[in-house]
């Protein structure tokens, strides 16, 4: 049902009504097929984003190797990229959901370091693990709490939603920018740096391995099927009253060029998928004690 709710937040910029559940989740104008489509591939590349570690833990379990089949820097650049969507979605007072995605995201990165350190310290004792345990329990709390803490002293306004795993938004028009929107393009475009140099190291990582035992293909191929519809979800968007094309596609050049540049080294890492997978296949095979 398409509805009009007069005087409330921004919905004066969306003349041609927006669909009730859109409006209530997201603020976000869905004035036509176009753009509910949009909104749709952008909640199905969150699911993907959200559900892409799941296998990876379930590897990780299973063989034991994550510290050598995983880069600790392709770990710390993701976790990196992630943080700042975090850091972001407090400066530029972003809306509940775009939040608390964002902090799952942190949690799913830290649980996945976690596991790292774990399989790491417990083949080789490190004076370090206590130290290093303690801070990343320290950080899982800290996540945990601090958007409790804000959403109780202060709500979001309505603001345009930015889908997928870069969640900050920008305000649309051929204006000067605004606060918001430097911050937005400043964390954007650092979160897309760091993802993009966070598959450097596991590409090297791999080849040096000749393998991709101990790496669970579904994390890199949900991730690519996210990046897409993500991708999709902002081409599909009608852009706003008054927006040319090209304002709009400035507006989102940070995630989107992080977005492609996500999908090239994506596919790179399928293409050692397919290059080492009778290594990784023998490996898995071997009896984990001596005949």
């Amino acid at each position: 049902m398409v509805w009009k709710k007069l005087g409330s937040g921004n919905f004066s910029s969306c003349p041609n009504g927006s669909r009730e559940w859109i409006w209530d989740m997201f603020g976000e104008c869905a004035q036509d097929g176009w753009d509910e489509a949009s909104v749709g591939l952008g909640l199905v590349s969150i699911l993907c984003f959200a559900a892409s570690t799941f296998p990876q833990y379930i590897k990780a379990c299973k063989t034991g190797n994550i510290d050598e089949a995983l880069s600790l820097w392709f770990l710390l650049g993701w976790i990196g990229g992630d943080s700042c969507n975090l850091i972001g979605s407090f400066l530029a007072d972003q809306l509940p959901l775009q939040t608390y995605t964002a902090v799952y995201y942190v949690l799913a990165d830290l649980v996945m370091l976690s596991l790292y350190f774990h399989y790491k310290f417990k083949k080789r004792p490190s004076l370090l693990s206590a130290p290093i345990n303690s801070v990343l329990l320290f950080t899982l709390g800290l996540v945990c709490t601090t958007p409790l803490l804000s959403r109780a002293s202060s709500v979001a306004a309505p603001t345009e939603v930015i889908w997928g795993r870069r969640l900050l938004s920008v305000e649309p028009g051929n204006k000067p920018f605004t606060r918001q929107e430097i911050i937005g393009f400043v964390i954007g475009s650092v979160s897309s740096v760091l993802y993009l140099f966070s598959r450097l190291p596991q590409i090297h990582t791999n080849f040096l391995r000749k393998s991709t035992q101990g790496i669970s293909y579904s994390l890199f191929a949900l991730v690519m099927l996210g990046n897409t519809l993500y991708g999709l979800s902002v081409l599909l968007k009608n852009p706003e009253v008054g927006q040319s094309e090209g304002s709009y596609v400035l507006h989102h050049l940070p995630w989107l060029v992080g977005s492609l540049g996500m999908l090239l080294l994506d596919t790179i890492i399928s293409v050692q998928f397919l290059m080492y997978r009778n290594a990784s296949t023998s490996s898995e095979r071997q009896p984990l004690l001596p005949g």
